[in-house]
């Protein structure tokens, strides 16, 4: 066996020092043909030569089965709300580690006197520079067990979670526990078909299918219908990949982006996620729960559906490189506890309470996918607005811990049953991409609700914009229906 692998490489080395002295023969295909038998003949004789080289004390790395990978043959890289490196500079064997940080500056015409931005999960301050986020972690892998922790710093831990009730169910301050983790679990790889994933923690979630770190997102200021769907997930999930193409991913969770639970069940749903080629993907999130605070017989459901085409790739070009669409549409509603899903019920039934919107983008690529333009938007309703982004400071009808004086009803916007609310959006960026790891962002929004939402020049939080400043009486928070705003985003993941 050696003595046939010996032949192999002397005859490599061979002919590799005739090639570097310069000396290239005529004829140099009848060497390369004496290459190709020497090595056909020596796997011929001895089939196990590679596998066995280790234990032979050859120095040949063992040839073993491959691995089942669930979608490596599939380009993920231009998708909306995916992951858009081709390759991972740091990875190991063991850990694989992650840093992505979020900049923006945010300019808002209505120039409110806070810097406070209402109804969004990307942003927080107007006309400023802003840590938007910061992510410190990695992923850990060893003899399948598995378990990714990733750090949030920046104002998207103070955004995201403003909107959770279940904090103020019980004991400990839940919103602070997790407040500074984006994701944090652990669990265990089964090698059955292309996988089966178990784990427990805190996950991302699918639902709107923009991706938590706007790194991946085609679009910086979100749709209506992503910005008030869940970012996060706290519970469990079984990841099953039954071919090499489809994902079915159950949860069982607390509730809908919530730290712990608003009543006594848990929050139920699944991802199942098909992309059989690199231009087409389709995917579908289902979630059933009891998600209204001290209301247990109100139920909550909610679907929401994406497709993904790459219509055109040239990734050669120096013009148009690429181009491809994102479609999403969600329908969802509440019923029970005083609210009656898609129609308005009796006295006891309660109103309609219901939730359907969309959004398209469209992406075009340019000079060997280094520049980008996008374009798209959305539409949302939502009757008894039980989805809708609480407007911020003195305008949100949540209790606040600060304001404990603070009463439903008193200030401008509320969520009552019957309330109703309707929004539109559309925006227009243009990227420059120079490598995987970067990106530089300009963006226009325009968003328009049916009854006012959005911060206006007298801002949300008191006559001068300061906290500290005590509440004339007959003081309200400046609300109007529609702004605009430019965004200039600095992007960076490694």
């Amino acid at each position: 066996m050696k003595k046939h692998l010996f032949g192999i490489v002397l005859t490599v080395l061979t002919t590799v020092n005739i090639y570097a002295q310069g000396d290239v023969p005529a004829n140099r295909q009848a060497i390369i043909d004496q290459i190709k038998k020497e090595i056909l003949d020596s796997l011929r004789k001895n089939p196990g030569l590679l596998d066995k080289g280790v234990a032979e004390g050859v120095g040949t790395t063992a040839v073993q089965a491959p691995a089942k990978i669930p979608f490596d043959d599939i380009e993920t890289n231009w998708q909306n709300g995916s992951d858009r490196r081709d390759s991972l500079p740091f990875a190991g064997k063991y850990f694989t580690p992650s840093l992505m940080v979020d900049l923006n500056y945010t300019y808002s015409f209505r120039n409110p006197i806070d810097n406070t931005v209402v109804g969004s999960t990307a942003l927080a301050r107007d006309n400023e520079i802003q840590l938007s986020h910061l992510i410190l972690g990695g992923e850990f892998n060893y003899d399948h067990a598995r378990a990714k922790v990733s750090l949030q710093l920046g104002t998207r831990s103070q955004v995201i979670p403003r909107n959770d009730l279940s904090p103020y169910r019980g004991q400990y301050k839940l919103a602070d526990v997790y407040r500074y983790l984006s994701e944090a679990y652990a669990g265990y790889h089964f090698d059955k078909w292309y996988g089966i994933n178990v784990d427990a923690g805190l996950f991302l979630s699918y639902i709107g299918l923009n991706s938590y770190y706007q790194v991946e997102n085609w679009e910086y200021q979100a749709s209506f219908t992503s910005d008030n769907t869940p970012w996060f997930f706290n519970g469990v999930r079984i990841q099953i990949f039954p071919t090499k193409h489809l994902k079915i991913e159950p949860w069982i969770i607390n509730g809908w982006q919530s730290y712990g639970k608003f009543n006594s069940m848990p929050g139920l749903g699944a991802n199942v996620t098909w992309n059989p080629t690199s231009s087409f993907k389709i995917l579908t999130n289902n979630y059933y729960g009891k998600d209204a605070a001290g209301i247990p017989n109100r139920k909550r459901f909610h679907s929401d559906n994406s497709a993904l085409v790459r219509y055109y790739n040239n990734p050669g070009s120096k013009g148009i490189s690429r181009m491809a669409f994102s479609v999403t549409g969600d329908l969802g509603f509440e019923k029970g506890g005083g609210v009656n899903g898609f129609k308005d019920g009796d006295a006891a039934q309660g109103p309609a309470q219901y939730f359907l919107s969309a959004m398209v983008y469209n992406r075009i690529w340019f000079g060997k996918n280094k520049f980008a333009w996008t374009v798209g938007g959305g539409v949302m309703t939502n009757p008894g607005r039980y989805l809708v982004l609480y407007p911020t400071g003195q305008a949100s009808p949540l209790p606040d811990p600060n304001n404990p004086t603070q009463t439903e009803g008193k200030f401008p916007f509320s969520a009552n049953p019957g309330d109703q609310f309707k929004g539109w959006d559309c925006s227009t960026n243009f990227d420059w991409m120079p490598n995987q790891s970067i990106a530089v962002r300009l963006e226009y929004v325009h968003r328009h609700a049916s009854v006012p939402y959005f911060a206006g020049r007298g801002g949300v939080t008191s006559p001068n914009g300061y906290t500290t400043t005590p509440l004339p009486p007959d003081w309200r928070p400046d609300l109007v229906k529609s702004e605009d705003r430019v965004i200039l985003a600095i992007l960076f993941r490694l």
